[in-house]
C-alpha cells in the first residue's frame, strides 16, 4: 500500500506546516502493518527548508515540484500538478491538512480524478470492508457534533481525507529514513495561473490557544456575556488562556478566535477547564487530548464529565468566585 501526504509551509514562512509532520506520523503508523510506502508531494516555489524533518516521522520519498509562479495559492494550477501525480503514483489513500490550502485543493484533486473526499477527520483506520479488502476509515464529527461518523469510499482509489491541525498526534522522532528527493516534471500550462497577488494582510488572531499550558473555556452553560466575565477572570488567576465552545461564540459571548472544538482550535494544554461546556463530540474533537481536564457544570450527567480526569457537578456562578478567592489567597 501506498499513502500520498500533501506538503504544506507555514503562512509567510519557508517551514514546514505541522500539520505535514502529523500527517506523515499517521501514515507511517497506517502503512507500517503492511511494510507500505510514505510519499510526500509539495507543490510550490521552493521546498521548505525543513522538509528533511519528514523523514524522520516515516517519510520515505519526497516528490517535488519548484515553480517560481506558484509561490502564492494558485488553485487551478496546483491541483493540475497535484492530480497528475496521484495518476503516476497511484497511491491508495491522500492525505490533505484541513487548512485554508487543504481545503481548497483537495476537493478540486478528488474532482479531477473521479474519487471521493471526507473532509475534517478526527481518526483514521485501515480495516477490512466486505470484499473489498483493506481500506480507509474516515472518522469525523457529524450533524452538529452529536455523533461520530465513519465514512468509507471502497469503490474508488485513491481514497481522500482532510485533518485538522493538531488532532493527530505529533509522534516522536522515532525513524531515520533515508533523504529521498525526486524533482517531478508535469505537464504545466501558464494558463492555469489564471490571478496575480498584488498584496497579502495575514491575519492576527488575538489568542494563541494552541500553545497555551492553561485553557479556561467556556460554553452556553455560562448563561450569557456578562457572566463570561467569570472565565476571564478564572483565566487570570491562572495565568491561563480563554477559550470557548462554539455555542458560546454563536450566542455572542465571546469571539470566535476563542473557539475550541473541530470548527475552532485542538489544543493539548497541561491543563484544560471546561465550564459550562456540556461535551459534544465537535468540542470534544478539539481538546480531549488535554493532560488534565477539569469539567465544571450543573448537569451530573453531561458528557463532558466522560472524558474529564476531574468534575465539580455545581452552578459554575458559584464554584469560580470561590476558585478565584482561593488563587488570589494562596498567591
Amino acid at each position: 500500500m501506498k499513502t500520498a501526504v500533501f506538503i504544506e509551509k507555514r503562512a509567510g514562512t519557508e517551514r514546514l506546516r505541522n500539520v505535514t509532520l502529523e500527517l506523515t506520523g499517521k501514515a507511517a503508523a497506517l502503512m507500517k502493518p503492511f511494510h507500505g510506502e510514505v510519499v510526500g508531494i509539495f507543490v510550490g516555489d521552493r521546498l521548505p527548508e525543513d522538509t528533511d524533518e519528514l523523514f524522520k516521522y516515516g517519510m520515505h520519498r519526497v516528490v517535488f515540484y519548484n515553480n517560481a509562479k506558484l509561490k502564492h495559492l494558485h488553485s487551478i494550477a496546483i491541483k493540475q500538478v497535484v492530480a497528475q501525480f496521484v495518476k503516476r503514483e497511484k497511491p491508495d489513500i491522500v492525505l490533505f491538512g484541513a487548512t485554508h490550502t487543504g481545503r481548497d485543493i483537495a476537493p478540486l484533486v478528488a474532482a479531477q480524478i473521479h474519487t471521493g473526499l471526507t473532509a475534517d477527520c478526527t481518526q483514521l483506520v485501515i480495516d477490512d470492508y466486505r470484499d473489498k479488502g483493506k481500506i480507509l476509515y474516515q472518522i469525523r464529527p457529524a450533524f452538529g457534533g452529536n455523533i461520530l461518523a465513519t465514512i468509507v469510499t471502497p469503490d474508488h482509489r485513491p481514497m481522500m481525507a482532510t485533518v485538522r491541525e493538531g488532532v493527530m498526534p505529533l509522534p516522536e522522532h522515532k525513524t531515520m529514513n533515508p533523504v529521498k528527493f525526486e524533482e517531478f516534471t508535469p505537464d504545466f500550462r501558464d494558463e492555469w495561473v489564471r490571478h496575480e497577488f498584488l498584496n497579502i494582510i495575514p491575519k492576527r488572531s488575538k489568542v494563541d490557544l494552541g500553545a497555551a499550558n492553561v485553557i479556561v473555556s467556556g460554553g452556553a452553560g455560562v448563561g450569557n456575556k456578562e457572566s463570561f466575565k467569570l472565565i476571564f477572570q478564572l483565566a487570570e488567576a491562572l495565568g491561563a488562556e480563554v477559550g470557548a465552545s462554539r455555542a458560546a461564540v454563536d450566542f455572542g459571548f465571546i469571539e470566535k478566535d476563542h473557539q475550541v472544538g473541530q470548527t475552532g482550535s485542538v489544543v493539548r494544554p497541561k491543563l484544560y477547564i471546561a465550564c459550562g461546556i456540556s461535551g459534544s463530540i465537535q468540542h470534544r474533537a478539539g481538546m480531549e487530548e488535554s493532560k488534565k481536564i477539569l469539567a465544571i457544570n450543573k448537569d451530573p450527567d453531561a458528557p463532558i464529565f466522560g472524558i474529564a480526569h476531574m468534575g465539580v457537578v455545581g452552578d459554575l456562578r458559584e464554584i469560580i468566585p470561590l476558585m478565584i478567592r482561593y488563587l488570589r489567597e494562596e498567591g
